[in-house]
């Protein structure tokens, strides 16, 4: 209720107030006494402020070291294991089915329907009238669910028991030499690649390379070998070879045995039957066994497609993982089981298959086939970040630590918000044992974000925000979050700004696209209020923080999306480094540089010329939709399903956490496996309440949220009209419930219910619905506002509410799940209400799958 002051200014005195902070900031030096940045940025969206920001990355870039590791949700709390362990597999920052092809999908908690935007509906819509059949798993029936061809309701964060159930159903019960795609495991994947005694690969002792056993001679070779004819699969073998440990050790043999990666796997995954999964998962072993066989007999093993003149396997069978699914702990079981399953049909890659559709941590980030260059051991290079001796990053460089805790984020400008950037509101609070302490940055820049709502415990955010010494928010309206800054610069609206900016190609979710080029986002309108275009802002900033010249320098290197001076001389249409350029000035320049480095020169168009005609592109190859052959090409092999390399970075960071006296990260180290183990994931939340010296008996049901497409990023939570159209879906009115267990608790419709964590509560009216497990509540979006108009009216539930900034829910690449054990209350009485029955499971039986619509 505290009113922050704020008082109308104009935008000279607002930014004459910004950069004299800047320039304080730039005087006093622009680290501070921990080594970390004094300028710190936060960003919303899954990358996709940058369409948005105009020429800020140039600011940012001629600023220098600005931490952008706050994090408000957006990289822990997204496909975080999908994005880390999906670009070393197969330079996938997103995984997606080939949904112009596929014809059978398992979706594990993705909910499409509602996050895949206009082409994700269009072409899973499609699909289905193709004739695709999508087999829903997840606690409640969401969109996607609902017209999908079959609802399976499994327990929460048991996924990966379900998934290793179907490997080995494949594996164990059916003939995996006949249901699997050999030639591609033999030749395009990782798996002859002979283990030695102590878990590395047996290597030639002259080149280095991994051995593999060639069956056609019965002889070790090296893995590339110009004679290699068949490469063994199973069994095990005598060899002379060495293993290359952490930190340089060398394990040498005269004679070892060995087994090839793939009979590591065979006997790895032996215990994990579909019986064994269906007493984790709840779901019934006969359907893990049938899903299994549908996904065999969909998988097309041998079959080819013609593509832009080349033939490809077609293996139209996938796998999608949705958010929970593919972050936190069992993140890295649920990634790895997935590409598993792709791998064992040939289906990585391939039309009709499990595709990437991005990249961002492995460069160049506009090519995912120019990314495909060749590394160690026959596999795709990939910068790890150091954990040698030598170059581990013992002192965190940003808040966050991502260099100095996660190698496998790596160190590309997504990089900071990837790595685990709910630490720093944690350790704010109170540092752990040997570590630095973490004080504020002296300026926090946030843009289209609001972490006082979007971030775990976030009522515990919003109090690290009010310890920051000076916020400036780029915004238009009051939220939870710019409550506490200190000058709001109100920049123009998407309709009332000019940007140019990438599209086409492969990207996100689905986007598969046979052209690729420009198109420009400009004004509609002019806007009725004194707002100011974000690259305008940018060279406002730029100009008073005494750094104009780098800033214009950054411009024309690229920053803003593309460079302005071609470095082979083909062109150059660079700006003036000693002047501030208006917006259209850069932007002009831009279009020209855009268009001829797309066209090769043949059609330089100029700004007006964008204006007229919206876009300008040139073909793109489908070929380049998948990387199958463009590792074919390169002789490269899929990383899978032995994770040598990971596992060698965990032992030495393990080595240099322990020896700066970090105990702290022990869970997570224990995280890097040559294959995952599985453990029992449920018990992490479920034990969580002792943290608090609580029962956990006390917390009998699991609270999870899900994408709602009205309210997608929830920057429009204020507008009255989506709230309109939002309330016409079932769910968007309350916290879901499911009828039978409501009615047994004597919860009617539209009651008011506090629901409860260890660590907060939250309000909403009760919504009972049959398509939830009832041992399950669920809970649409992020809301619980107090400030931003209208939105605070609605007094609706949010998940952000009961979760926790914790290590014990931080897994080993430095995310968490949007999942909470939780206990219902009458809001009016505070009564507190039981639990779902003892042995509860969904409707229609023991985890039995229900036909959508039933």
């Amino acid at each position: 209720g505290e009113d922050p002051g704020f008082v109308p200014i104009g935008w000279d005195e607002a930014l004459d107030i910004v950069g004299a902070k800047l320039r304080e900031i730039r005087a006093k030096g622009l680290l501070n006494d921990e080594g970390v940045p004094r300028l710190a940025s936060t960003t919303g969206g899954g990358g996709t402020p940058v369409q948005y920001m105009g020429t800020f990355p140039a600011f940012m870039a001629a600023w220098g070291p600005i931490d952008q590791g706050y994090g408000a949700g957006q990289g822990v709390k997204c496909y975080h294991s999908e994005h880390l362990y999906g670009e070393l597999w197969h330079r996938a920052f997103i995984v997606s089915p080939d949904t112009p092809y596929v014809n059978y999908i398992i979706n594990c908690g993705n909910n499409v329907e509602a996050s895949g935007g206009v082409a994700g509906i269009w072409r899973e819509a499609d699909a289905r009238v193709r004739g695709a059949k999508r087999v829903q798993v997840e606690p409640h029936l969401s969109i996607t669910g609902a017209v999908s061809a079959e609802w399976v309701p499994i327990r929460p964060k048991t996924d990966a028991a379900f998934l290793f159930g179907l490997i080995h159903r494949i594996l164990h019960e059916r003939d995996w030499r006949e249901v699997c795609d050999l030639p591609y495991l033999k030749h395009r994947t990782s798996s002859p690649y002979l283990v030695g005694p102590n878990g590395w690969y047996l290597r030639d002792a002259g080149s280095g390379k991994p051995l593999v056993w060639d069956l056609a001679d019965g002889r070790a070779k090296p893995h590339d070998a110009a004679d290699l004819a068949n490469p063994a699969l199973d069994g095990e073998y005598e060899v002379a070879g060495v293993e290359h440990g952490p930190d340089d050790e060398r394990i040498t043999h005269a004679a070892a045995r060995a087994r090839p990666a793939f009979q590591m796997m065979l006997d790895h995954m032996k215990g994990y039957s579909p019986d064994w999964a269906a007493a984790e998962c709840d779901v019934p072993a006969a359907t893990i066994r049938r899903v299994a066989d549908e996904y065999l007999a969909h998988a097309c093993v041998g079959q080819t497609i013609e593509i832009e003149g080349q033939t490809l396997p077609f293996r139209p069978v996938a796998v999608m993982l949705g958010k929970t699914v593919n972050n936190g702990w069992g993140g890295y079981h649920c990634c790895w089981a997935r590409t598993v399953l792709a791998v064992l049909v040939g289906a990585l890659e391939v039309p009709g298959g499990t595709l990437g559709t991005a990249v961002k941590l492995v460069r160049p980030a506009v090519s995912r086939v120019g990314s495909v260059v060749p590394g160690p051991d026959g596999l795709m290079a990939f910068q790890f970040n150091e954990t040698s001796r030598e170059g581990w990053m013992s002192k965190p460089h940003i808040r966050n630590a991502y260099k100095t805790l996660v190698p496998l984020v790596s160190d590309s400008p997504w990089s900071p918000a990837l790595g685990p950037a709910h630490l720093p509101w944690l350790f704010q609070k109170q540092a752990p044992k040997n570590w630095p302490r973490t004080t504020p940055p002296d300026v926090w820049f946030c843009y289209r974000t609001n972490p006082a709502i979007s971030s775990w415990n976030a009522p515990e955010v919003a109090e690290r925000l009010a310890e920051f010494p000076f916020i400036v928010a780029f915004a238009y309206t009051e939220d939870e979050t710019n409550h506490f800054a200190d000058i709001l610069l109100p920049e123009a609206l998407d309709l009332e700004s000019l940007q140019l900016i990438r599209i086409g190609s492969t990207k996100f979710t689905e986007q598969y696209w046979k052209h690729e080029g420009w198109a420009i986002r400009q004004p509609a309108i002019e806007s009725p209020c004194d707002t100011m275009d974000f690259t305008d802002i940018a060279t406002a900033l730029a100009e008073r923080a005494g750094i104009l010249d780098k800033y214009v320098a950054a411009v024309n290197r690229g920053a803003a999306g593309t460079a302005l001076r071609d470095r082979g001389g083909r062109f150059d249409y660079s700006l003036d480094e000693s002047r501030p350029p208006t917006r259209d000035e850069i932007w002009g320049a831009f279009a020209k540089a855009a268009s001829h480095e797309l066209t090769d020169g043949e059609e330089v168009r100029d700004l007006d010329w964008f204006k007229s005609n919206g876009f300008l592109l040139r073909p793109f190859p489908q070929l380049d939709w998948y990387l199958y052959p463009a590792l074919e090409r390169q002789g490269l092999r899929f990383e899978l399903p032995y994770q040598e390399r990971v596992v060698r970075h965990g032992r030495q960071l393990a080595n240099r956490l322990h020896e700066a006296g970090v105990d702290w990260w022990e869970h997570q180290l224990a995280e890097y496996e040559f294959m995952p183990t599985y453990e029992r994931f449920p018990e992490i939340w479920i034990e969580y309440a002792r943290e608090y010296g609580r029962d956990p008996s006390e917390y009998p049901f699991w609270a999870l949220t899900a994408r709602s497409m009205q309210y997608s990023w929830g920057a429009n939570v204020g507008l009255p009209l989506i709230n309109e159209v939002a309330n016409n879906i079932a769910g968007h009115r309350g916290v879901i419930l499911n009828r039978s267990t409501a009615r047994r608790l004597g919860i009617a419709e539209g009651d008011r219910v506090a629901i409860e964590s260890v660590s907060g509560t939250t309000e909403g009216n009760a919504v009972l619905r049959e398509g939830i497990r009832p041992d399950t509540v669920l809970m649409i979006g992020q809301f619980d506002h107090w400030k931003t108009p209208f939105a605070k009216d609605l007094k609706l539930p949010s998940l952000n509410s009961l979760t926790d900034l914790s290590l014990k829910l931080t897994d080993g690449t430095g995310s968490g799940s949007d999942v909470m054990r939780v206990r219902l209350r009458r809001a009016a009485t505070g009564e507190v209400l039981g639990g779902p029955p003892p042995g509860a499971h969904a409707a229609g039986g023991a985890g039995s799958a229900g036909r959508a619509g039933a």
